[in-house]
């Protein structure tokens, strides 16, 4: 099979396409012929060596995928040969072929392009956890997510849509907030025109939120403590401006407020069998119908992973970004 490799050092310019063994799936899982790969930042973040794979998983970027299943490992029932699927990948995803735990698929329909299907699992599965699980997020509520145009950003504004919860996003161009509105956003803050702390004081009448969800880290973590109201919960899943930072606690006594963290890829295979469960009971249909909606803003062949890279580095794009390996 083809698959995309990095040098050691790590930089765009070293990734390049190689000839390379096609995997064989153990017990419990599937090989899929993939027809197209996500991308998504994790994968910049093990190319410069800051992400390093967990202990048996593919050193080959790539966390998510769509194609056909390829190959049965011993004991899979769920699947058949031929089936359609999206999968969250351990690792593995830029290649033509590529080993999933059986029960972190998801059944993708003749009508639904590999394209889109591709861009969902990484972004769904992190969004569900985070906002479902930790964060408990309930209709009525209000959520602020950081960087609202991305892959994720724009997941989780269609499920707070969809639990009923209103939800104000972070943006740094007017391009991206509109977009953000036309997805779905009851407010978009131009972090780069306006403090997004005082911004959103002002569109909550001083009421503030409920939830955040952040992927900024740094200077952000004190304000969005101070924008959160009584019970209000801050869950992080990245730290784009740094994980350190000098910060006030009394505000969590005062106000009872809960800060959680966490990561989709250290996750236990049965953690994430419960998540793809959860969404396969509760949004999958509809995002394979429509009435759930996702954006691919770039494709790119497999042997231009690169320039894939290079887009979202820039951080121009809107929303998902998708190799297409067949």
């Amino acid at each position: 099979m083809k698959q995309i490799a990095c040098g050691p050092e790590g930089t765009i310019e070293s990734m390049h396409l190689v000839d390379a063994e096609s995997p064989e799936p153990r017990a419990g899982e599937v090989l899929i012929e993939v027809a197209c790969a996500g991308v998504n930042r994790p994968d910049l973040f093990q190319r410069s060596g800051r992400y390093p794979p967990p202990p048996g998983a593919s050193p080959i970027l790539g966390l998510e995928v769509a194609g056909r299943v390829a190959a049965l490992g011993e004991g899979v029932t769920e699947w058949r040969v031929g089936d359609r699927i999206a999968a969250l990948a351990p690792g593995g995803g830029y290649a033509e072929y590529c080993v999933v735990p059986a029960a972190h698929a998801l059944a993708v329909p003749d009508a639904v392009r590999m394209t889109d299907a591709a861009a969902l699992p990484e972004v769904w599965f992190t969004v569900w956890a985070n906002l479902m699980d930790i964060g408990h997020l309930g209709k009525g509520e209000r959520l602020l997510v950081h960087g609202g145009s991305s892959g994720l950003g724009l997941a989780a504004i269609q499920l707070a849509r969809y639990v009923g919860a209103e939800i104000i996003v972070t943006v740094g161009s007017a391009e991206k907030a509109a977009f953000c509105r036309d997805f779905g956003a009851a407010f978009a803050i131009n972090y780069r025109q306006e403090d997004f702390l005082e911004k959103a004081r002002e569109i909550t009448s001083g009421e503030g939120v409920d939830v955040v969800l952040d992927m900024v880290g740094g200077s952000y973590l004190q304000k969005n403590v101070s924008l959160l109201r009584r019970d209000g919960r801050l869950v992080l899943i990245a730290f784009l401006e740094g994980s350190r930072t000098e910060f006030d606690f009394l505000p969590l006594m005062m106000k009872r407020l809960t800060i959680s963290g966490s990561t989709m890829r250290s996750r236990t295979l049965a953690e994430k069998a419960a998540i793809r469960d959860a969404l396969r009971e509760n949004v999958w249909p509809s995002l394979m119908d429509g009435r759930l909606k996702s954006h691919v803003c770039a494709t790119f062949p497999l042997a231009q992973a690169g320039e894939a890279h290079r887009l979202m580095e820039s951080s121009h794009h809107i929303g998902k970004i998708v190799l297409q390996v067949r």
